[in-house]
């Protein structure tokens, strides 16, 4: 009886813990909070603005059923830019979003920008890291903290380490999905996806943005932002773009894995021909017409020639520019087979975060309407 009931429990146990690695985890940061205001012009406060949009988004996420929200800060508090790193790694999260809003001394500045983390020269870029990573001050020992860093100093915004460089890839597409979706719900002016050294992001273990969703310091902007209504469709936008990430990375990788393990099993036990006769057929039914397959690889602000000796030794390689970002991919194929076999090739040359890119007239498609 009483091994029955262990049984019983470890099975139900079983059951739950594979439940809950189901969910899609996002960790969501109001920037800023307590005695740290953030920008303030105007009567609009980044502190209230951020954490408001943040607190609308994690409402509407909350309603799907496989995801699980995570706030660095619910209530205007002040946390320590370590604190946020810490409870996002905690978490275990599969994404890490900040909000926040943008200032300029020449207030005619307007639009919405998203950061990912990484190492820039360029000048405006670095102002708004400066601004950002300003808040450290408010810490006590912060140079010991943060490794002698100096907001105000250029070299120490581009001396901040890319620690979790391999995340990169996914978070420039959340970027951009982020960018798109602004341009949908909103009508104020699309900066595009940029990098920078934030302090905030810096030791994240995971894909992660920085959303600048507007400029407090332009009065309408700002007054649009401090609004209901304005907050509303900044929501409905961030919301749209995760969800969009979730079903792109998150839905996709968990349906691939269940699929190759259901593949392995039968392969093993049969013959060799029989195994390549399951292997055509998988080919053919997953290679749907005018559908091919790349791998992305890496991506960066670099423009690197596309040679074996740049990427670890594969070849084949070939690159895209969006905004100021490079990415490079390995391969091109229409089997999902080949796809997946291209995609253990790089992953074994170090590019663990490598992933299936579909395209479909010279668009990227989404991998589960590439392989129905």
């Amino acid at each position: 009886m009483k091994k029955s009931l262990v049984l019983l429990f470890l099975c139900l146990f079983s059951l739950s813990f594979h439940a809950q690695t189901k969910k899609f985890k996002v960790v969501l940061d109001a920037g800023h909070g307590g005695k740290d205001y953030g920008a303030t012009y105007h009567g609009n406060i980044e502190k209230k603005i951020s954490l408001n949009t943040v607190l609308k988004v994690g409402e509407i996420l909350s309603k799907e059923a496989n995801i699980e929200v995570v706030y660095t800060r619910k209530t205007d508090v002040f946390v320590e830019l370590n604190e946020r790193a810490s409870i996002a790694n905690k978490s275990k999260g599969h994404l890490f979003v900040s909000m926040h809003c943008n200032a300029n001394d020449n207030q005619a500045a307007s639009g919405n920008e998203t950061y990912v983390m990484g190492v820039t020269r360029n000048a405006a870029n670095l102002e708004v890291a400066k601004k950002e990573n300003a808040v450290v001050t408010l810490e006590s020992d912060y140079k010991i903290k943060y490794d002698g860093f100096d907001p105000k100093s250029p070299e120490s915004v581009m001396g901040i380490s890319i620690m979790q460089e391999e995340n990169i890839q996914q978070s420039i597409d959340i970027a951009g999905k982020v960018q798109q979706a602004f341009t949908k719900f909103t009508t104020s002016k699309n900066r595009g996806v940029k990098q920078a050294g934030f302090l905030v992001l810096r030791k994240i273990i995971m894909p992660r943005v920085l959303i600048e969703m507007g400029f407090v310091s332009n009065k309408p902007e700002g007054a649009f932002l401090n609004s209901e209504d304005g907050q509303n469709k900044l929501a409905e936008a961030i919301s749209k773009a995760i969800l969009e990430y979730r079903d792109d990375f998150f839905k996709t990788e968990t349906a691939t894995s269940v699929k190759k393990e259901e593949t392995k099993k039968p392969i093993e036990k049969k013959e060799d021909s029989k195994k390549t006769d399951l292997k055509t057929t998988s080919e053919n039914k997953s290679a749907l017409e005018g559908v091919t397959f790349k791998i992305q690889i890496s991506a960066s602000a670099k423009n690197l020639e596309t040679l074996p000796k740049n990427f670890k030794g594969l070849s084949t390689i070939s690159v895209e520019k969006e905004n100021t970002i490079y990415k490079y991919f390995y391969g091109n194929t229409t089997s999902y087979a080949k796809a997946k076999q291209l995609l253990e090739e790089a992953k074994a040359k170090g590019y663990t975060s490598s992933f299936i890119v579909p395209i479909k007239n010279g668009k990227k498609i989404k991998l589960s309407e590439a392989i129905k």
